[in-house]
């Protein structure tokens, strides 16, 4: 058994992880992360990367198969997807990603260590590697081993029972593919099989899709999916896989494979925490501003923590504990974090929603911008949220296509105390989507130009 002694161990070497360790490095601290799997965790390696590498093949397949029957004038001999060829292509990705990752925590002076670690105590833990061994001790410890999807019991993953790790490894698109849950994992993977050329439908226990937004902001989705020819079936319930089909509380659906998402757990399993007796939040791990749980000296980031599930809330707090360690003064004082649910079309919150009382709201739509006409995409808006008593801006929401890329624009205007004077009077390159927001914020003023 080989003994290693470093000042910070960072157990997971997801973004939250492999943040914290190359900060820690560039900060001097001697740190060591310890994952079985490649670095990046669930996001690079089988969640939002590859996703999105998914997405967008299937975006390009579904323009240039519907090209003809557009108005642009194009036309094309019927097209084709190698499934295979496009999962080589996603792998490749995740390969460089991984190979950036350990890069960077190199070159920060930060040791990758590969292996399945379990607490000993709580400065003590045991990494196993096959048949290698090694104990690991450690001044302050990170837990940061993220989160799982939850398994149906009557319906485990396995055959043609999917996660969302097994969707995105097929290399045949499915005929039929159903999709228990209507959350954003469901619809980002079942709206790209449909335009791959699958029938997809999805059901939904509550009584609409994408419940954690409002109906206004769900709204274009909802058509969009049933313009691909998507399915969609709330306020059903699944009950089980038999006869090539899925059973649910109101009959059978033919599926040749079934994906579920109804939801993720955080993996605290197998690293046995339960030796540190910490407190915990229902399932996840109770911590402070800091990232500090309740034993001295053990730090938790990222999904094990805590709603939102996000990779950059992850990374946020994996900085912020390595500054902490190096003894700088610091906390959590975010106000805004951005959430991006990348279906057709894109979904943005930040901030605030309408309700809040002593605020105000105002939309503008992208059927009245240049840009989104241009695009043939005018489904959507953005929409401003502001305290009605001096303007100041506190939540902004968009949905429309590509409007993933306006995120930063939100979550900054929120974080500066920007107000909706400063909006409006904030030249926007014309023509261009981020237009709109300077329009809502002009609506708001009430002296919108272009509506």
């Amino acid at each position: 058994m080989t003994d290693l002694t470093c000042k910070l161990l960072v157990i997971g070497a997801g973004p939250g992880g492999y943040i914290c360790g190359i900060r820690a490095g560039q900060l001097g601290i001697d740190t060591i992360v310890v994952d079985p799997q490649a670095p990046g965790g669930t996001c690079l390696n089988v969640g939002c990367i590859p996703s999105k590498a998914l997405i967008h093949a299937a975006d390009e397949f579904h323009k240039i198969a519907h090209a003809p029957a557009g108005p642009l004038g194009i036309s094309v001999t019927a097209p084709a997807i190698d499934l295979a060829r496009t999962v080589a292509w996603k792998d490749g990705i995740v390969g460089r990603l991984n190979s950036g990752v350990t890069g960077l925590l190199k070159k920060a002076g930060t040791r990758l260590v590969r292996g399945q670690a379990e607490f000993v105590d709580g400065k003590t833990v045991k990494v196993t590697d096959g048949d290698e061994t090694r104990r690991i001790r450690a001044e302050y410890v990170v837990i940061a081993t993220g989160s799982a999807s939850v398994e149906l019991p009557f319906m485990p993953f396995g055959g043609p029972i999917l996660s969302s790790t097994d969707a995105l490894a097929l290399t045949q698109v499915p005929a039929r593919l159903a999709v228990v849950g209507g959350g954003y994992i469901g619809l980002e993977i079942g709206t790209a099989f449909a335009k791959l050329g699958a029938e997809v439908t999805v059901i939904e226990a509550e009584d609409r899709i994408l419940p954690q937004y409002d109906a206004a902001l769900t709204r274009p989705v909802l058509a969009r999916l049933k313009a691909l020819g998507v399915e969609v079936r709330t306020g059903v319930k699944a009950q089980g896989y038999e006869g090539g089909a899925l059973q649910t509380d109101v009959g059978a659906i033919p599926a040749d494979k079934v994906l579920v998402t109804v939801g993720r757990r955080p993996r605290t399993g197998g690293i046995r925490i339960e030796e540190l007796s910490l407190t915990m939040n229902g399932p996840f791990i109770r911590i402070n501003g800091t990232c500090q749980t309740s034993m001295r000296g053990v730090y938790a980031i990222g999904d094990v923590t805590g709603e939102p599930m996000l990779a950059h809330r992850a990374m946020a707090q994996g900085e912020m504990v390595a500054e902490h360690v190096a003894g700088h003064n610091v906390a959590w004082d975010r106000l805004a974090m951005p959430a991006v649910c990348f279906t057709d079309p894109e979904i943005v919150t930040c901030g605030a929603l309408p309700g809040v009382e002593g605020s105000k709201s105002a939309e503008f739509p992208f059927q009245a911008n240049g840009r989104a006409m241009t695009t043939e995409r005018e489904d959507g808006f953005v929409r401003v949220v502001w305290r009605e008593a001096d303007k100041a801006v506190l939540g902004i929401q968009a949905v429309g296509a590509g409007i993933s890329e306006l995120s930063a624009a939100f979550s900054m205007a929120i974080e500066m105390g920007a107000t909706l004077d400063d909006i409006a009077s904030t030249i926007h390159a014309h023509p261009t989507q981020s237009e709109g927001l300077q329009e809502a914020a002009l609506r708001g003023l009430g002296h919108a130009l272009h509506i």
